[in-house]
Order: structure tokens, then sequence, then C-alpha cells
């Protein structure tokens, strides 16, 4: 035993019921996680992630875009501004693979919550040096859809590589990023 207090919920926190309102008391190892670690909620106090509990948050609109770029060769560069890309339509394979990757996204990330996809938008714009790929998401549900963006726009990167390999097996992926989220508890925000 320690000589410790006990450490007790912060009635502040939206994820704690009281015990009064029919909450459950927080066990000491849950109390010191929070003590201990605040703001890293996916973090249980042996260390060990887990996925967090949503279920009480409020069902909001929330949208999230996010970008990255493709630096290609100027061969590979003038192979999608010609339309001769070897293995086809470079940027709809793009577009579509950074759709579908939206679907999987809490497959793929392992504590990302399965969550209702409402819209997406994928763009793939060449440049000079290569591509610029933007996606949007948008749900009404009770976490967040950056993780879903960011996807979206990783795999649409990679579908864009995968297709222009003949032409450029040095593409890199560069810069992916959230630009901006609207929605939830942690408000709006944009790059």
């Amino acid at each position: 035993m320690s000589d410790r207090p006990e450490a007790q919920p912060d009635p502040s926190d939206p994820w704690v019921t009281p015990p009064e309102q029919g909450g459950a008391e927080a066990s000491p190892a849950e109390a010191a996680a929070t003590a201990e670690a605040p703001g890293l909620t996916h973090v249980r106090a042996d260390g060990s992630a887990h996925m967090v509990d949503v279920s009480a948050k409020a069902v909001t609109a929330r949208e999230a875009s996010a970008a990255g770029r493709v630096l290609l060769s100027a061969d590979a560069v003038a192979a999608l501004r010609s339309g001769n890309v070897p293995k086809g339509d470079a940027l709809a394979v793009a577009r579509i693979a950074g759709i579908q990757a939206v679907k999987r996204t809490p497959e793929l990330i392992p504590l990302a919550h399965p969550i209702a996809v409402h819209g997406v938008e994928v763009d793939v714009t060449v440049a000079d040096d290569g591509a610029d790929i933007t996606a949007t998401v948008r749900t009404a549900d009770r976490t967040g859809i950056e993780m879903e963006a960011l996807t979206a726009v990783s795999v649409a990167a990679l579908a864009l590589i995968d297709m222009v390999k003949a032409v450029d097996k040095h593409g890199r992926i560069t810069d992916v990023r959230v630009t901006a989220k609207s929605g939830g508890r942690s408000g709006d925000w944009h790059e």
C-alpha cells in the first residue's frame, strides 16, 4: 500500500460519469493512468494500448481533410499528363484506391474505430515534380475521421506509384498530413 491518496477521476472530464450518476468508480490503475498520463487516452496504466470507448460521446457531423505528394521523374509526369502510363489511367486508379481505403481504415489502423463514412472526395493533380493528392472525408459519428482522410491520401499515393513504376521506379511519397478538421469536442482547425 502506498501512502499517497488514491487518485480520483476528474469530474470535468467528459469521458467520466460520476458514480452518483451511475458511472463506475475508476480503478486505482485507471485513476493512476489518468493522473500520470493526461491526454494519452489510448494507453492503459500498464502502458498497453487499448481502443477508447466512445459510446458516451454525442454523434456530431465531422469532416477531415488530408494532403500529400508523390514526387516523380519528369518522364513519369509527362506520361501522366499525356495519358500514356503503360498500366492505364493512373489518376483514376489512385482516386478509387483512396476512396476504397477510407472504408478499410479500421482494418489497417489498429485503434481506429469503425465509423460510418458519409462522403469521400479524393483528388489527384499532376504537378511539375509529381502529383498532389487531397482527400476530404465526412461522417456523422462519435469520433473523428482524420485517420480515414490520411489513409485515403496514403493509399492513393501508393496506387499512383504502382501505376507509374514502369516509368519511374523511384517515386517518393512525402508530406502526408491532416490539413483541416471540423466537428467534435476539439473544434475546427486548418493549416
